[in-house]
């Protein structure tokens, strides 16, 4: 079996960082948000993963996914428009040949792996199974109708009046007879091969559809507080004690912190859980929980917690950072009020306050 990861698409709701590095390579807890789905993808007992990416930040997905060790056989495929996943599994039929795969959206964290879907889907032999997941509001999620045997009677993508609170998550394993079903399909009224309408294709010409309800976690890391919600449940479930950086005597590491090799920490307090990257100075400040500190940070007189810095991010004089997304080398800089700031800061940029 293979696996299909998508990481195209322009991740509009998390701009201004999205300028500048796809949404799927954001960190939680230090780790680009598609590592998480290649683990669940690489546990599970595959190891042929094609990626299909964008032609504007391909080049970035594929440097970051290549230069780690993940001991997978990636196949990258470049969809040169972001005209839905329908569209991207279409586009990526070559590499998928008339093998069941997996699709795995490369934005989405999932607290459970893949293992028990596999199982169901090789135990049964439907044409299509999905993953779903109880949510409060559904509206803005593709929406499945199931029967009690667990058969999916229904999909609709985005409805206003959704027949039950059951959204699906992201991720889907199919047999060949999908290719049929898209082909089948015409583009919806936002211009996108939707794969819900795909599945229901598939359900219209009698083929079989089964789905599983997701027990366990899931977030959609579309939108800002997403992601922070995000880092701190990964962080919670995740992060462990793990200190190899510097440590002065007079600070204090509390906690379950992950403290890389090259960071310094002085006259300060880090509280757990929170992640802090290589080369990372600390100084005269306090930081956590659930805060990600990405590489090569500087952080000076300053508290923050609840917070995201991606590498090479500063904070120098700011009284008190909160659930915020500080980009890459961004710089933030003097706070003489005693009262907390929430940011989300692109790349590169300077902040004085």
């Amino acid at each position: 079996m293979r696996a299909l990861v998508l990481s195209g698409g322009r991740g509009t709701r998390l701009r201004p960082l999205t300028y500048t590095m796809p949404k799927q390579l954001i960190p939680v807890a230090n780790r680009p948000i598609i590592h998480y789905g290649l683990r669940h993808i690489r546990d599970a007992g595959i190891r042929d993963v094609g990626v299909v990416i964008s032609p504007e930040t391909g080049a970035q997905v594929r440097a970051a996914l290549t230069k780690e060790s993940l001991d997978l056989d990636l196949t990258f495929i470049v969809q040169e428009q972001p005209l839905g996943l329908a569209d991207a599994v279409r586009v990526a039929r070559p590499y998928l040949k008339d093998e069941p795969f997996v699709m795995y959206l490369g934005d989405n964290l999932i607290g459970d792996g893949l293992v028990g879907l596999l199982r169901e889907f090789q135990e049964v032999g439907p044409d299509a199974m999905i993953l779903l997941k109880d949510v409060p509001d559904p509206r803005m999620f593709g929406v499945a109708q199931v029967n009690e045997d667990g058969h999916v009677v229904r999909l609709i993508e985005k409805p206003h009046e959704p027949p039950s609170n059951l959204a699906l998550v992201g991720v889907y394993i199919f047999g060949p007879a999908i290719h049929t079903a898209i082909a089948a399909i015409t583009p919806s009224k936002r211009g996108e091969l939707e794969i819900t309408d795909a599945i229901q294709q598939l359900l219209d010409t009698g083929r079989q559809v089964r789905s599983i309800r997701l027990e366990s976690w899931w977030l959609d890391t579309g939108k800002k507080d997403d992601l922070l919600a995000a880092n701190r449940v990964v962080l919670e479930e995740w992060c462990l004690r793990s200190v190899r950086g510097e440590v002065c005597e007079d600070s204090r590491v509390s906690g379950r912190v992950t403290l890389d090799p090259g960071a310094r920490v002085r006259g300060s307090e880090v509280r757990g859980p929170s992640v802090i990257g290589a080369n990372v100075l600390i100084e005269d400040s306090s930081v956590g929980p659930y805060t990600s500190v990405g590489h090569g940070c500087v952080i000076r007189r300053s508290s923050v917690q609840h917070s995201v810095l991606l590498d090479g991010a500063t904070l120098d004089g700011v009284a008190r950072v909160e659930d915020s997304i500080v980009g890459r080398n961004a710089i933030v800089t003097h706070s003489d009020e005693r009262r907390a700031v929430r940011l989300m800061i692109g790349d590169d940029a300077e902040l004085l306050l």
